[in-house]
């Protein structure tokens, strides 16, 4: 086993340990997406019937949006626990030992991933039992899974970065509440692309939370365009290794400083 293939371990390890001896707080961080998908698929279940809507129920439209804006949500505070570690003096102890930086950050990684996919799979879950449906089968889910886990990472990576960088709680709060809402309704999340303002439409093409979700729907889709869900796939894949790459490199500029 190489350096970095150890390190990553024992780094998770420790990670995922702490994560099962407080498991209530995946649970109760459900709580906002069952809120979406229930109070938001019964209040607006009638949009479906607008001209060019293109779904047959608004439950399982939504679904997908659901996931993947649990997953934004989910991780765009990340930095939060990097700001524990650093205030208890944990990251400091742990950037002079032989662990390379790139094991601590790929720890982060999988285990925000490990989470995602968890909450991901379970609202997935109670929206077909709560009557959607998912025409393109366990591939679709699948794929559906992996954009959450990307687009999760990818925000991850980002509020780690900030606060390996700022140090400042205020601004990774203020940073993150004041991206949360132009993520969302700039993405096809809860409105289809064709009833959008063209300027919001335009807008959501550049938007990685629509890239998310364009590759979740198609695949889920009983006709899936496997030439834009690859297309949009690989953006966002590229997006999250540039992400990550830049959170390595953070640590760099945070061990400098010291």
């Amino acid at each position: 086993m190489t350096a970095l293939a150890a390190g990553t371990w024992w780094m998770t390890h420790r990670r995922l340990s702490a994560l099962l001896r407080n498991p209530a707080v995946l649970v109760m961080t459900l709580a906002q997406p069952m809120i979406w998908l229930f109070l938001f698929g019964q209040l607006f279940k009638k949009v479906v019937e607008l001209p060019g809507f293109g779904a047959p129920s608004y439950l399982t439209y939504i679904v997908p949006g659901v996931v993947i804006m649990n997953a934004v949500s989910l991780n765009s505070f990340a930095g939060m626990a990097t700001m524990d570690e650093i205030e208890r003096g944990t990251l400091n102890r742990f950037l002079v030992t032989p662990v390379r930086r790139s094991a601590i950050a790929n720890a982060g990684v999988i285990e925000q991933a490990l989470s995602t996919a968890f909450q991901s799979l379970v609202i997935i879950l109670l929206g077909r039992l709560a009557g959607a449906h998912y025409p393109g089968g366990l591939t679709g889910i699948t794929i559906l899974i992996a954009a959450s886990v990307l687009i999760g990472v990818v925000l991850a990576a980002l509020s780690n970065t900030l606060a390996l960088l700022v140090r400042d709680r205020n601004t990774i709060i203020g940073l993150n509440v004041m991206l949360l809402l132009p993520l969302t309704f700039l993405s096809s999340a809860f409105m289809t692309k064709d009833l959008m303002p063209p300027w919001i439409r335009h807008a959501s093409t550049a938007n990685p939370v629509s890239w998310a979700l364009d590759t979740a729907r198609t695949t889920l889709s009983d006709d899936p365009d496997w030439t834009s869900a690859a297309l949009h796939g690989t953006a966002l894949l590229a997006l999250t290794i540039a992400t990550v790459s830049l959170a390595i490199f953070s640590f760099r500029t945070y061990q400098k400083s010291q």
